[in-house]
């Protein structure tokens, strides 16, 4: 083998891309001086491009598939340039690599609120996000109008171009819509699917395209939203009496179960006699209506009982007996209600002078200064003068 046989063959190049930065969107081969030997093998794999820019003009578009780079097989390229010697000599060309796969789960959002009229709830304020999909489907638009020279162009030198695009037409797209605040996350694949064809036009002229978009969210004010919660929360309820009325028992219910607490003595104590007064109301009525009177017949007077008698509401529960704190050596021990005071008096396992507090008490307090609690002392002597 001749040296020219030797040198021919080294001018032969094995031109491809493997990508593994799954964020790339156009590559340039990298070759010094930009000398593409004649002949080299061009390989474009599924899911990629080649653009062949000779001498700053863009000279084809490959697709996936082997090529021999040779004046035969490259039409456009002998309207370009006339090949000499014998088409076997080096030329100053530029491929790029264009990845025509689908980069997917790209974010979007909308930086400030959207004013939108509602039907129900009149001026609103919306945010909204999601994620979106796309990919390049004209690889010499691409080229042309996007990347330049740029010899490797990421999705993040584009992403903020797009977020832009899709947040403009879906405010135009919500605002148009008509569709209340409520029934909107009823109609999210909808508006995705309006949003991608308005913006498919726009972002055509890039050569790039959106096969998904979707809205993830749609959300109110917190201040609109804790309102809407308080709304919700009054149709549930109903009968606003009846639910106090049912809150009311269950507060007491639950104070009456806690332990070592006179306050759920006193309320339990309170439930306990306003139940029974209602029942003997309820069981009074009936007994009073089929008394005879002297002669066989109902008196006058229990001829028919008045719709108040009939509805009387209970008497209220006795006032809550309050419980007390006892403060010895820094300490405090409670709470105690007044009958378990009662009973340390006795034991002396507390005086006049110990320390005692309760709630809405200004302060701590002697027990003797208390005037509820100054008579459990009564039955213990005083101290002794001079003591």
């Amino acid at each position: 083998m001749g040296i020219f046989d030797f040198l021919t063959g080294e001018f032969i190049d094995v031109i491809h891309w493997v990508d593994d930065t799954r964020d790339t969107l156009v590559w340039r081969f990298e070759r010094e001086g930009h000398e593409i030997k004649y002949g080299a093998k061009l390989t474009v794999r599924e899911g990629q491009s080649a653009v062949f820019v000779h001498e700053g003009q863009l000279a084809d578009v490959f697709t996936p598939g082997l090529y021999m780079l040779e004046t035969n097989n490259m039409p456009v390229m002998t309207t370009l340039q006339h090949w000499d010697h014998g088409f076997k000599s080096p030329f100053k060309s530029e491929i790029y690599y264009v990845n025509t796969t689908r980069f997917a789960n790209l974010k979007w959002g909308t930086k400030n609120p959207i004013m939108v009229r509602d039907p129900e709830f009149g001026p609103v304020r919306l945010r909204a996000y999601g994620t979106y999909a796309i990919r390049v489907v004209d690889p010499a638009r691409f080229l042309t109008e996007i990347v330049g020279t740029d010899g490797e162009f990421t999705m993040d030198e584009i992403s903020f171009q797009i977020r832009n695009i899709i947040v403009q037409e879906f405010s135009r797209v919500i605002a148009a819509s008509g569709i209340p605040v409520l029934d909107m996350a009823a109609n999210t694949a909808d508006l995705g699917k309006l949003v991608a064809a308005e913006i498919s036009g726009t972002i055509a002229e890039y050569g790039l395209a959106i096969p998904e978009l979707y809205i993830e969210n749609i959300s109110l004010p917190a201040a609109v939203e804790a309102a809407m919660d308080k709304r919700t929360s009054m149709g549930i309820v109903g009968d606003l009496g009846k639910y106090t009325q049912f809150s009311a028992a269950e507060a007491m219910t639950a104070a009456a179960q806690t332990p070592n607490s006179g306050m759920g003595a006193g309320l339990g104590m309170g439930m306990g006699m306003a139940m029974a007064q209602q029942m003997a109301a309820q069981t009074a009525q009936p007994h009073a209506a089929h008394q005879p009177g002297p002669w066989g017949a109902r008196p006058a007077a229990q001829a028919a009982p008045t719709p108040q008698a009939a509805h009387a509401a209970p008497p209220p529960p006795p006032p809550v007996e309050h419980v007390w704190h006892v403060a010895e050596n820094g300490q405090t021990r409670g709470p105690f209600s007044k009958a378990a005071l009662g009973r340390m008096a006795s034991a002396g396992e507390i005086t006049r002078q110990t320390h005692v507090w309760t709630a809405g008490q200004d302060g701590w307090k002697h027990a003797e200064d208390v005037a509820e609690l100054a008579q459990l002392f009564t039955i213990l002597p005083p101290p002794p003068p001079g003591s």
